[in-house]
């Protein structure tokens, strides 16, 4: 039996479920007789390289199933690219100090990226080391998995608050006719997709829904919410803040600024379509930005995706222990009427640094909504509440203690 310490990270931005799939990893792998040590690293591949380590076998098993219903990033996360060459000498050698033979990330597109140079790393140095990507992302966009953990909560909150804000809009007499909701989503539109699941019966908000897969006319952006505005006396608007003119240019961003991995900063797209409104429609309105609390409402996250994000934490241990190494856990969809989805692997290298798009089929012809094919898709992913305890009224979450490790 292959046997040695195993350290499970974290990186990228926390998700509603992130948690959860820490809770698999950790409970299988404190269940498995190849496993000796479980480390968890604290704040993502950056934790690893300072040797901040805590040994998670020290932690309450109270807690560690209190993770299936915590928001954030129970051991901190990171956007930390390897670059240099002595960060990958020194990875090495920590893993061999620590007798590290399994290492398991959970994150997005760049996780999966660095989990991908981690595995090569330890091939070409003849290091026994078993690498596998646990996939988290609310922007769902990682190629080769019908959809990503993350993302069904974050869909399920967006959803709620836009009929919530729908309903808000149309009950007042107010010259506040429209409202922009500017969601998640740098190059792809899932997240503001998502919206149109809040629809009850014909008119009701979202009105109109643009994502980064079409390309964005403004003229006829100012046209689509004039007539909207003139059939619905009140108009919402759902953007996802990646918009790209059809020269593949963002329609507003910050291009001064760009985060750790080259991504240009984005945000304040919907005020920059609400003065257009306003300057060229004469119709007031306000911007609403639900920001981090799409990624984090734990309150309202999705049992279905909860569950799921349980499951690839706990298949990426199983899969590891078999003999499995390069690979991310991916969610396959039965056939059938009921849904269903079970785990699989893929490679690694066909996820790092690729996106998957909504396709074209899936938005409709004018660019500005959704077709019922995505509704299909989306509404399975949606189901279910998380049970969550409170206290005083507010929900009742969980942290872990942290044991530190001891040096070698």
């Amino acid at each position: 039996m292959f046997k040695g310490n195993c350290i499970i990270a974290q990186s990228g931005g926390p998700t509603a479920v992130i948690n959860s799939s820490l809770a698999g990893a950790i409970e299988a792998a404190l269940g498995s007789a190849a496993i000796n040590e479980v480390y968890g690293a604290r704040h993502g591949i950056l934790g690893i390289l300072q040797q901040n380590l805590c040994d998670l076998r020290r932690e309450d098993p109270a807690s560690i199933q209190g993770l299936r219903h915590t928001p954030g990033a129970a051991l901190g996360s990171c956007r930390y690219q390897l670059k240099k060459q002595e960060d990958y000498e020194q990875l090495l050698d920590i893993f061999r100090r620590y007798n590290i033979r399994y290492f398991f990330y959970i994150g997005g597109n760049d996780s999966m990226d660095t989990a991908a140079k981690v595995n090569r790393l330890a091939v070409e140095e003849g290091y026994d080391l078993r690498v596998i990507g646990i996939p988290k992302t609310v922007d769902n966009d990682l190629p080769l998995t019908d959809h990503c953990p993350g993302y069904g909560s974050a869909a399920k909150y967006l959803a709620a608050s836009v009929l919530e804000m729908g309903i808000d809009i149309q009950s007042l007499i107010t010259s506040t006719k429209v409202a922009i909701v500017e969601t998640m989503g740098r190059n792809t539109g899932w997240l503001a997709a998502a919206t149109a699941l809040a629809r009850r019966q014909p008119g009701d908000a979202p009105h109109l829904i643009y994502l980064p897969e079409v390309a964005f006319d403004m003229a006829t952006f100012l046209t689509d919410v004039e007539e909207a505005y003139r059939q619905h006396d009140t108009v919402l608007v759902v953007v996802s803040e990646g918009l790209l003119d059809k020269d593949g240019n963002y329609i507003f961003n910050d291009a001064a600024t760009q985060d750790v991995f080259g991504h240009q900063r984005l945000g304040g797209l919907g005020q920059f379509l609400l003065n257009k409104i306003e300057t060229e429609l004469k119709i007031k309105g306000r911007v609403i930005l639900p920001a981090t609390s799409q990624r984090s409402a734990t309150h309202l996250a999705s049992r279905t995706d909860a569950d799921e994000a349980y499951a690839v934490g706990r298949a990426a241990v199983e899969a590891a222990v078999q003999g499995a190494s390069g690979k991310m856990v991916a969610l396959n969809r039965q056939e059938g009427e009921a849904y269903y989805c079970t785990c699989g692997l893929v490679d690694l290298d066909q996820v790092a640094n690729r996106e998957k798009k909504v396709p074209r089929t899936w938005i409709n012809p004018q660019g500005n909504d959704i077709t019922a094919a995505f509704i299909n898709y989306a509404r399975p992913l949606i189901q279910g509440e998380v049970n969550i305890p409170y206290c005083d009224g507010l929900p009742t979450y969980v942290n872990l203690v942290g044991h530190p490790v001891q040096t070698p």
